[in-house]
């Protein structure tokens, strides 16, 4: 049996399991080894650098945060992941109007990739989220890219208003992420299946992946039982073998509980963090209006002094810093390879579907 979807034929790929955009952090060592175990990895929106050490020399001085390239240092990864792996996978930009370099990524990455035919073949991803579904859409490079190459547009949708605006936007697919999923969240706090269960309804033909909550083959049959395309997930693979995380990070996860979580304010607001001493300071705004007016009282020494509390985790630090983490924690209870998670999701999502389909007469 092999697990066919809307999601493994848009994409060319074996099976329906893609990761989650993960920024401000690296995850390109986790892309390749999921695209190469048969599923379909991404680049995440980077904002950071590759260590505490270089974190600390960099942002000693206040204007070193304008400074940083992220479209430089997104286009090193496009390129370096495509050299180790020749399958599909792709990118996430994040829009929201906080990303000052949101705009400038929507331009130059699309040109990038279509100045390199390896990466026009093989980055046939793009996903947005956090912000407007309208800012690659109305990026004239990714227009052209859109027209000269397979690429497909989804938008991360917590809520079904939003994804009536993405469908307008002209999205190719919806990421449907509930309030069970690590990092960014939205005021909505709806569950997974809920939203997943109202967009089906109201968009029966758009191809659709499933976020927040997945670490296991029950949620994959789950997903691909009601119409979905297929799971994204994060931290499942935060706590794999390949994870460029910090041990100390990854091996929270295996021990968490489902309720080990909360919901705070984050540097773009809602974020699912575990429950540690930084986590536990911290309230939860509970709208837009009150987002962006934390955000206008915020001066740029409190937002370095929050980017301190998040690069903290690549030194190991778990007491003190923001560890994104879904309440699928609960569900994981061992750190393996990508291929071992990927193939064992699968086998089982194939049998529990085989099992449910022998039981209809």
């Amino acid at each position: 049996m092999v697990l066919k979807t809307s999601i493994t034929k848009l994409f060319g790929i074996k099976h329906p399991i893609v990761g989650a955009p993960l920024g401000p952090f690296y995850t390109n060592d986790i892309a390749i080894a999921l695209s190469e175990a048969g599923g379909l990895g991404i680049v995440s929106h980077t904002g950071m650098v590759n260590s505490w050490e270089e974190f600390e020399e960099f942002y000693k001085d206040l204007s070193n945060m304008a400074k940083r390239d992220n479209v430089a240092a997104m286009q090193d990864s496009l390129s370096y992941v495509a050299e180790y792996t020749d399958k599909p996978f792709g990118f996430n930009i994040r829009t929201s109007r906080n990303e000052a370099d949101a705009g400038k990524l929507a331009r130059k990455l699309p040109k990038f990739i279509m100045e390199n035919p390896k990466l026009k073949d093989q980055v046939l991803y793009a996903l947005t989220s956090a912000g407007s579904p309208k800012v690659l859409p109305e990026s004239k490079p990714f227009q052209k890219l859109r027209e000269i190459s397979n690429i497909k547009l989804f938008h991360v949708t917590p809520a079904l208003w939003l994804a009536d605006k993405c469908v307008a936007a002209g999205v190719d697919g919806l990421v449907c992420t509930g309030t069970e999923g690590g990092g960014h969240q939205s005021y909505e706090k709806v569950s997974t299946m809920v939203l997943l269960q109202q967009i089906r309804k109201k968009y029966p033909d758009v191809p659709l992946l499933a976020c927040g909550g997945f670490a296991s083959g029950e949620g994959l049959a789950a997903v691909v039982g009601m119409g979905g395309g297929g799971i994204v997930m994060g931290t499942r693979f935060i706590s794999s073998k390949e994870s460029e995380f910090h041990d100390n990070y990854k091996g929270i996860i295996p021990t968490a509980k489902a309720g080990d979580t909360r919901l705070v304010t984050g540097m773009l607001g809602p974020v699912r963090l575990w429950k540690n001493k930084y986590c536990m300071s911290k309230s939860l705004v509970g709208s837009k209006e009150e987002l962006i007016q934390f955000e206008e009282q915020r001066t740029p020494e409190a937002f370095l002094e929050e980017m301190r509390h998040y690069a903290g985790v690549y030194k190991g630090d778990v007491d003190d810093t923001a560890i994104l983490m879904g309440q699928s924690a609960g569900i994981i209870n061992s750190i393996e390879s990508i291929k071992n998670i990927v193939d064992t999701f699968v086998k089982d999502a194939e049998n529990l579907l085989k099992n449910a389909a022998a039981n209809i007469e």
